[in-house]
């Protein structure tokens, strides 16, 4: 596998941001579509960039997919606590999928939580439908928390986002 994970460069985050809000919309998890709200965050990497640090998967120059890592106590930052660091935005091309690009961007993000001090655990959210997601989450030692569960548009029942952490 000759992917290379590294910091996402100015120049690849419209692409990152279309395959983010691609995967979302191909993938069912967005409520309104392309008038969902959400989906300008999903688009918007600069902003993203901005708060935490994007990471991107990289084949010769072609962006597979991407993820935001979000330092302890970061502005990006949705459930984490004190010490703890936060995966948000994991996204992977349809045509990449099942070739280790997901793994391979949450290992590079529980690697830079590892190596960011005071920090002991790793917290993510996730929708209930995101299998392949939760697969590799528990492949890498993730356990979920559903005590932490919660969610973002509390008006709407059915969008509880299911929790997960690691003990680093």
């Amino acid at each position: 596998m000759d992917i290379v994970i590294r910091a996402a460069e100015p120049e690849e985050y419209d692409a990152l941001g279309e395959i983010t809000a691609q995967a979302y919309l191909q993938d069912g998890l967005l409520d309104f579509g392309e008038s969902d709200e959400y989906l300008g965050e999903l688009r918007d990497v600069a902003k993203r960039a901005a708060a935490a640090d994007v990471l991107v998967a990289v084949e010769h120059d072609r962006v597979l997919g991407g993820v935001t890592f979000v330092p302890a106590g970061g502005p990006m930052a949705d459930i984490a606590r004190t010490g703890e660091a936060e995966i948000r935005m994991l996204a992977v091309t349809k045509e990449a999928r099942g070739r280790g690009v997901g793994e391979a961007l949450v290992r590079a993000c529980v690697a830079r939580a590892r190596a960011t001090d005071g920090c002991v655990r790793m917290v993510l959210s996730t929708q209930r439908t995101m299998h392949s997601a939760h697969r590799i989450y528990e492949r890498l030692g993730f356990r979920r928390t559903p005590e932490r569960d919660w969610n973002p548009i509390p008006h709407l029942d059915d969008i509880t986002l299911l929790t997960y952490d690691l003990t680093l």
